[in-house]
């Protein structure tokens, strides 16, 4: 994979070199707060697959070992990363450049979905916590 993407504004770009190990519908509380929206998705990639090109993105501390990166300037959430995994990095799959070539595996953190939508028909795996839990989707 060898990806583009950045913000709204265009204050921040940043480049995808590895394939993700899942790309998630995250419905935590936090990421719902964090982005303003019913859920969040995210891709879950090796921090090595990872580096900002343009500009420097604001931080802030969501939760403890927790930090969200996102647009100083036009607000956009870009990184999600956890200290207690260093070994990787969240990002925001709606701000690639083009997140038509991603494809969502599953759904994280369900129990506290909105029932807002049906996603029954989705055909998705819906899970009650993260990967870290869990583990990760066997790819094809």
């Amino acid at each position: 994979m060898d990806q583009a993407g950045g913000c709204l504004c265009g204050a921040i770009r940043y480049r995808v070199s590895l394939a993700p190990r899942a790309v998630s519908h995250c419905h935590c509380t936090f990421c719902r707060r964090a982005s303003g929206a019913a859920f969040m998705t995210w891709m879950t990639l090796p921090s090595a697959g990872f580096a900002y090109t343009l500009g420097a993105p604001a931080t802030y501390g969501s939760s403890p070992g927790i930090e969200r990166h996102f647009c100083g300037q036009c607000g956009t959430s870009l990184v999600f990363k956890a200290v207690a995994h260093p070994e990787e990095v969240d990002v925001a799959a709606a701000s690639l450049d083009d997140p038509t070539l991603v494809d969502p595996d599953d759904h994280v953190w369900v129990e506290t979905m909105l029932p807002w939508f049906d996603f029954s028909g989705d055909g998705l795996a819906k899970l009650d916590q993260a990967h870290w839990q869990l583990g990760y989707p066997k790819k094809k």
